[in-house]
């Protein structure tokens, strides 16, 4: 299969998702760059936009497994990863393995749950396996997990720890569709018009995509343009924003480098580029940085958000 089917195989994936997901193509394309990069997205936006049908149609597409947790104060990790139960029949114990046990996981609204299910959903993310008992698992691939967080204040939410969202690929923050969209989603409702979704791609096509995104050229000056960016929200005053060394507490971390790195290559390969140039790098910046940049008390008093500083690192950092 050459360049030219892949990206037409990609098409494929978004076409059949549109059958049962009307706009949201940022939030598509993010769950396509996760497969492609192998990594885990974290959706922010209000109840009702189409997460979990998103995430099921893209399963769907490509013929994987999905699971979907709804996360909630009196979890327990045993509900997320397994655990071990008696047999008095056979007078030992077996696994029963847990809803992680996936392709595809949606852990819906993950910041209500507490801090231990948390560091289980970590451990599985991070080493993409799971421990049971005296038994650990690994997990069959691709595996990524979409959570989602509402980012209206409720009671009983817990704040997800800076290790955590470092593991995330992206954040990315979900609107509400337009008006016109909004009108086809009410007709095809009432009308039950949603079409049926058919797999039109298999793994092993994820897994030449993958290969062949990852081969995109990244030039010597756009790889140093990446660290740049990093580094600017690190060191702020090198870059002439010395204003903003008041609103940063911690930089992004290493793994912004890496992720970044990865990220653009799969935008370009999306957009059916052989190279990475700094338009990639601007496009995706947003959904790299935003959950890794920590803000001081006085960056929240003024209401300045990740997103502002992102906007002025990529203004200072000269362009290659």
């Amino acid at each position: 299969m050459n360049i030219g089917e892949l990206l037409e195989t990609i098409n494929n994936i978004r076409k059949e998702m549109s059958k049962a997901v009307v706009g949201q193509e940022k939030m598509v394309e993010s769950l396509l760059i996760g497969l492609i990069c192998q990594g885990h997205i974290l959706l922010e936006g209000v109840p009702g936009l189409a997460k979990t049908t998103t995430i099921n149609a893209l399963a769907q597409t490509l013929g994987l497994n999905f699971s979907r947790v709804q996360f909630t104060p009196d979890l327990l990790p045993t509900d997320i990863i397994g655990t071990e139960i008696y047999d008095p029949v056979k007078n030992d114990f077996k696994v029963r393995r847990g809803p992680v046990f996936t392709n595809l996981l949606l852990a819906d609204e993950i910041n209500r749950a507490p801090a231990k299910v948390q560091s289980a959903l970590l451990e599985v993310m991070q080493e993409r396996q799971v421990t049971i008992g005296d038994h650990t698992f690994k997990l069959d691939l691709p595996f990524l997990v979409m959570a989602t967080q509402n980012p209206i204040e409720q009671e009983g939410a817990y704040e997800l720890p800076e290790a955590q969202l470092d593991r995330f690929l992206m954040k990315v923050v979900v609107g509400y569709n337009t008006r016109a969209e909004e009108l086809e989603i009410a007709r095809r409702a009432s009308n039950n018009a949603f079409g049926e979704i058919k797999q039109v791609a298999t793994i092993e096509d994820l897994h030449r995509i993958r290969d062949e995104a990852m081969d995109v050229h990244l030039d010597s000056e756009v790889e140093k343009y990446i660290i740049e960016l990093i580094f600017a929200t690190r060191e702020p005053a090198r870059y002439g924003l010395s204003k903003l060394e008041q609103y940063i507490e911690y930089g992004a971390s290493p793994r912004a480098s890496i992720d970044m790195y990865k990220a653009s290559r799969a935008v370009a390969y999306i957009k059916g580029q052989d190279f990475v140039s700094p338009i990639e790098i601007a496009y995706i910046a947003k959904e790299i940085l935003r959950h890794r940049i920590i803000l001081t008390y006085e960056a929240q008093a003024e209401d300045i958000t990740q997103d502002d500083i992102i906007e002025k690192v990529l203004t200072a950092v000269p362009i290659p």
